[in-house]
């Protein structure tokens, strides 16, 4: 693993992200969505059914108020005489606005309301908003299908890609931060894309709809309403355009955080050891407090798109009613057609209201593509190459040259050879290069110069899968995953019965003590959990390495974590795990290696000395001096 110090600079450049223009992350949504173009399709036919229904129904209503209406003026007029009669002797008694009102309304003189025509009026209406409804519950019904599809596969696009990256680059990134991309930055995208994806295609077909009525029932009107209503969506625009900034580092902030609380978790023991609890508080209340400002901003301007088209949506309503009414009276207009324009009036600030609303929504998920694709566009590892299967042999660094930056050097020109079958000890101070040298074999990063080669074959030119399939590594810190011990055996070979099982548990001598737990193989243990001690974890994962039969076993400080009589128990399991094996190793307690073939001694990235312990202590060089330090 890299150096602390690399690890601490990561975190500090974790808020750099690859920006990409909204367009370009808009293009890569959409071919997400591509396999979803049917439902797609579905989802525009059932809106636009939906919005024909709800453009159709203001129309309605205005039919409805004119047959009341010249019902009433109708009666009012009284029998016996025709509409042109009527009219007339209403403008000889000066009634010139309202002759222009019946003449303009067609009324009847003499006629009440026509209830049946009204009754089938109302009953169309009824039907308008009922099929208006189905067809948005069904809008809705796919577009959740859709969207769930599509973060199904986004999730899994994104898993694959970081099961394909290099392990320097997971090293360099903050693993809170790592988690919040793929869960809280896939989930608000797609959550944000449910929520306004249909609003918005709703929205557009709307406001196209309603303009048509609009223009149909009067231009002059239709002018007034299309001249405040976009001068509202500019300013809205202007707004949105200032928002954006502020998502992008929201959700950057959000990303700090869960790594902050990620460690204080994982780090609770040590914070509370060196009482550090409120150090950390402070830091935590700082980045909170960032998360505050940055989301506050965001919430702030994104909240400020709809009162303002609100503002311009009311002062068209009043100009509107104001000259409509003075349309009526002029008998240009009838009262069921302003009645009905006013309406469309009102459903055309809606949609615009709405897509102005959805901007937020939009401009958040887009925010959080952008770091979904950052991760997504990581160079993984490269493609996996296909050479002939190796069985053992010979381990062989030739000239091997590495850092984990450009300016540090960890291996300098690092040569030896490691026999088949040999226990092969790598010792020396804290920093030299050990765990490096195994992750280097193990394909977690690549050489910066020389080779490696197993049985002949440079493992550059072998599949890693093919590589690290026939290695075993138990690790000085140990891993299980949530799950009974018998799975977190049978992890090391998933083929393997239950008698493997317990053979291998048996074999690490660790097999008593899972029977003498309450729920034996079946009780379910984790990082966290305390059904079992930390020696007892170590020894479930050496039977885990004993379970996959490997042709080379690395052993990294394997016996760190148990007492002294446990770790005699581990190493004669050791001995017997060994058999027949390449093994390598790594350990601070030099007396756990006085039985290994070969003892390699690094300095400074170098191999400054090779042998038995009993030849290197009495040649008294680096390895003595190290012996001599650790027990006098």
């Amino acid at each position: 693993m890299p150096p602390s110090g690399g690890m601490r600079g990561a975190h500090g450049n974790s808020g750099d992200l690859t920006v990409r223009d909204a367009r370009g992350t808009l293009r890569r949504l959409a071919k997400l969505y591509a396999p979803q173009r049917w439902r797609i399709l579905v989802i525009a036919i059932a809106e636009l059914v939906g919005v024909l229904a709800s453009v159709a129904a203001p129309a309605l209503i205005g039919v409805a108020t004119n047959v009341i209406f010249t019902g009433v003026l109708g009666k009012m007029l009284g029998q016996g005489t025709t509409r042109a009669q009527a009219v007339a002797q209403l403008r000889a008694e000066g009634n010139d606005d309202l002759a222009a009102m019946v003449q303009t309304a067609a009324v009847t003189p003499g006629d009440g309301i026509n209830f049946n025509l009204l009754l089938q009026v109302v009953a169309g209406i009824a039907g308008a908003y009922l099929l208006q409804a189905l067809a948005h519950w069904a809008s809705a019904l796919l577009a959740r299908r859709a969207v769930q599809d599509s973060a199904y596969r986004l999730r899994g696009m994104v898993y694959d890609h970081v099961d394909r990256l290099p392990v320097a680059y997971i090293d360099e990134q903050p693993r809170g931060d790592l988690i919040s991309r793929m869960t809280n930055d896939i989930d608000n995208t797609m959550q944000s894309i449910q929520h306004s994806a249909t609003q918005m295609i709703r929205s557009l077909l709307q406001l196209l709809g309603v303009i048509v009525m609009m223009m149909l029932l009067s231009v002059k009107l239709a002018f007034i309403a299309l001249v405040l209503i976009p001068v509202g969506a500019l300013v809205a625009g202007v707004i949105a355009k200032k928002a954006a900034p502020a998502f992008k580092a929201q959700w950057r902030a959000t990303g700090d955080i869960s790594s902050l609380v990620d460690d204080s978790f994982s780090g609770h023991e040590v914070i509370e050891a060196y009482g550090l609890a409120r150090q950390q508080k402070d830091i935590f209340n700082k980045k909170n407090y960032e998360l505050f400002t940055v989301s506050y901003r965001s919430q702030f301007l994104s909240g400020a798109i709809r009162p303002v088209m609100s503002v311009f949506s009311n002062m068209s309503f009043v100009v509107l009613a104001v000259v409509g009414g003075l349309e009526i009276l002029a008998g240009a207009m009838t009262l069921g057609m302003v009645q009905a324009f006013i309406t469309y009036s009102r459903q055309l600030s809606q949609p615009v209201e709405s897509l102005a609303g959805q901007v937020n929504m939009v401009q958040s998920a887009l925010a959080s593509a952008e770091r979904v694709y950052a991760l997504l566009d990581a160079e993984p590892m490269p493609a996996q190459k296909q050479t002939r299967p190796y069985r053992g042999g010979d381990v062989e660094f030739n000239e091997v040259e590495f850092g984990y930056h450009p300016d540090q050097v960890v291996l300098d020109h690092l040569t030896f050879t490691v026999r088949s079958g040999e226990t092969v000890a790598i010792v020396g101070k804290t920093g030299v290069g050990k765990t490096t040298l195994i992750n280097l074999f193990m394909r977690f990063y690549d050489l910066r110069g020389g080779e490696i080669r197993i049985g002949g074959v440079n493992i550059a030119d072998m599949s890693a899968d093919d590589l690290r399939s026939r290695v075993a590594m138990v690790l000085q810190d140990t891993w299980l995953f949530e799950g009974t011990i018998r799975d977190n055996i049978r992890f090391g070979n998933p083929e393997a019965s239950d008698d493997e099982v317990y053979g291998a548990a048996r074999a690490v001598g660790v097999h008593r003590m899972i029977r003498s737990l309450p729920e034996g193989y079946d009780t379910i243990v984790g990082n966290a959990s305390g059904a079992v001690s930390a020696g007892e974890k170590q020894l479930i994962t050496i039977a885990r390495a004993f379970l996959s039969h490997p042709e080379v076993l690395i052993l990294d400080e394997a016996t760190s974590s148990v007492d002294t009589r446990t770790e005699m128990q581990v190493q004669r399991a050791m001995q017997r795990l060994r058999v027949g094996r390449t093994s390598f190793v790594i350990a601070h307690r030099l007396s756990t290696i006085q039985d290994a073939d070969r003892i390699l001694v690094l300095a400074e990235g170098q191999l400054v000395e090779s042998g038995t312990f009993t030849e290197l202590l009495a040649r008294g060089g680096v390895f003595a001096d190290l012996y001599q330090a650790q027990f006098q």
